[in-house]
């Protein structure tokens, strides 16, 4: 949670191929990256997700590797047995919070209003993803933060590495931002040039702290 906090940005990324995420974690972390999020989606995840940890254990040492998509309390504890050190959902399942409450694995679901974020804060979640984000927009974000300031949002789904994009969610108020396919184009992916990752990630990151500074 401090990584997050510190950096302001988590990365969301899956690729099928384990060598693949595994440069894509490099690039990130070369760029200032400290918490990543790899997505639970496609067949046999877990066993790159698995690759991938060790990886970047020996690589990037001060990296921090959730899993995100996880929707059931089965699979959040698939990945915390491979290493997650945190999970997160697009949805909120009250009993992953008592799988990752259970091994101090700070748990992250998806919430869409006032409600469902004080929910998850009473089973413990102490951040909470608004998502979509392109949909509930920074106006709630604003609006919630007003009678709840404690709230942790980290939000996800239309988050662009533009300074202006980003400016305006930090402005808002967020904990940090979650961003996938606008931080990794497929044409940079299927080219291999990860150093336009490192410098997007830098840049992001910049961006960031810049808008916290002003």
């Amino acid at each position: 949670m401090s990584k997050m906090a510190d950096t302001g940005m988590v990365p969301v990324f899956y690729h099928k191929d384990a060598t693949m995420a595994k440069e894509v974690v490099k690039a990130c972390y070369e760029g200032g990256v400290r918490a990543f999020e790899f997505t639970n989606r496609g067949d046999f995840a877990h066993e790159v997700f698995a690759e991938v940890v060790k990886f970047a254990a020996k690589e990037c040492p001060e990296m921090a590797m959730g899993v995100g998509t996880v929707v059931d309390p089965g699979t959040a504890a698939l990945y915390i047995q491979l290493g997650a050190n945190f999970v997160v959902g697009p949805l909120y399942n009250p009993e992953i919070a008592r799988v990752c409450n259970r091994r101090l694995i700070p748990y992250i679901p998806g919430c869409g209003s006032v409600s469902e974020v004080g929910t998850a804060q009473e089973a413990g979640c102490d951040v909470c993803k608004l998502f979509p984000g392109d949909v509930l927009g920074t106006k709630l974000v604003k609006g919630m933060l007003a009678p709840m300031p404690w709230s942790k949002l980290m939000v996800t789904g239309g988050v662009e590495p533009t300074k202006e994009n980003l400016t305006s969610w930090i402005k808002a108020g967020v904990y940090c931002v979650g961003m996938g396919s606008k931080l990794f184009p497929k044409e940079v992916i299927e080219s291999g040039d990860f150093v336009i990752i490192s410098a997007k990630c830098e840049e992001a990151l910049g961006d960031i702290a810049e808008a916290r500074r002003s």
